[in-house]
């Protein structure tokens, strides 16, 4: 058999242990491997870099992916869907595992639909697919904002001045609860629950009064009470999602006049995704990239990788994609116990 791999979407701590893997089991088959580069687009444009154990070796420990990564979406190009049938039928792939997240993983299952023979792995920093308990490089991108947050605390303290830590999360944020609980942050804003800025400066002018500086992590998505900040950008991506940005810069502006102390923003962005994996992503990102194969020499195509509890299982793809995950009110709760002290 022929096995394609491709990689989509944002890139993330991990990808290239799923190749790894995928090779690994592939090549034990007695199965020939070939690396679709630069995501959906190399499929579009007949892109592919050869897959063997001397371009898998190594690549365990790297972050990013070594077959590069785009947010193409055929289903936008002109003739794009088209092509990538063509591309599949011409390099003689019998199967192909596609890594990405919500959208990578929809376009696969629009293909399976198709009659295309794939399989998909979740991949997102964001952790927000329904259907797995985890995915792979949540881990590592909130050990790295929760690092970065706990170097601020002194700077903070030194200056005695308010920092504002932005990190990623669309729609769900998992990243700023996660990193915030474990920073030992003093405010945490998601995307789930619209804030008061009112409120969050109570929050940080009681922290003050501890003698210690307030550290506020906010979600990229998080967004204020209606009428209190307007969308600064209203560009759209190929798969119509608006570019974020700015939520943090503005609300140190907002704190500062508000408290009368100064107020910084760090914006932590694709610092998130860069860099070595923890071993929990490590091992994750290997259990799928096995299973995944494994799906294929059992023919089980439409399906997605998924963790439960402690097991690997597999998923219908269109269940994988349905519905994101959120963040539950009770977990902030949780988090809200800390606000303020």
């Amino acid at each position: 058999m022929r096995i394609g791999i491709l990689t989509g979407g944002g890139d993330c701590p991990g990808l290239n242990a799923v190749i790894r893997a995928v090779g690994r089991r592939a090549f034990t088959r007695g199965w020939d491997a070939l690396g679709v580069r630069e995501g959906w687009r190399g499929l579009v444009d007949g892109i592919f870099m050869p897959l063997g154990p001397r371009e898998i070796s190594g690549i365990l420990p790297r972050g990013g992916t070594i077959l590069g990564t785009t947010r193409t979406n055929p289903y936008k190009v002109e003739g794009g869907v088209d092509r990538v049938l063509e591309h599949f039928e011409r390099e003689g792939l019998d199967a192909l595992v596609a890594i990405g997240g919500e959208d990578t993983l929809g376009v696969a299952t629009k293909l399976d639909e198709l009659g295309v023979n794939v399989v998909g792995v979740p991949k997102t920093i964001d952790n927000d697919l329904s259907a797995t308990d985890y995915t792979f490089g949540f881990d590592t991108a909130v050990n790295i904002a929760m690092e970065a947050i706990d170097r601020l605390h002194t700077t903070a303290e030194s200056h005695h001045r308010t920092l504002v830590v932005e990190v990623m999360g669309r729609h769900a944020g998992w990243i700023a609860l996660h990193a915030g609980i474990a920073g030992g942050a003093n405010v945490i804003l998601l995307p789930e629950r619209q804030f008061d800025v009112d409120q969050v400066a109570g929050y940080v002018e009681k922290r003050f009064q501890t003698q210690y500086s307030p550290i506020v992590v906010v979600a990229e998505g998080a967004q204020p009470l209606e009428g209190q900040m307007q969308l600064h950008n209203q560009e759209l991506d190929a798969f119509g999602h608006v570019r974020l940005g700015g939520i943090g810069q503005w609300l140190a502006g907002q704190l500062e006049q508000r408290t009368g102390k100064e107020a910084r923003a760090v914006v932590l962005g694709h610092v998130q995704r860069g860099g070595t994996p923890t071993a929990f992503d490590r091992v994750l990102a290997t259990r799928f990239g096995l299973e995944a194969i494994d799906a294929v020499n059992e023919g089980d195509f439409g399906r997605m990788m998924a963790l439960r509890g402690t097991d690997i299982v597999r998923v219908p793809l269109a269940d994988g994609t349905r519905e994101l995950k959120t963040v539950p009110l009770e977990r902030y709760t949780e988090a809200e116990v800390f606000f303020g002290s």
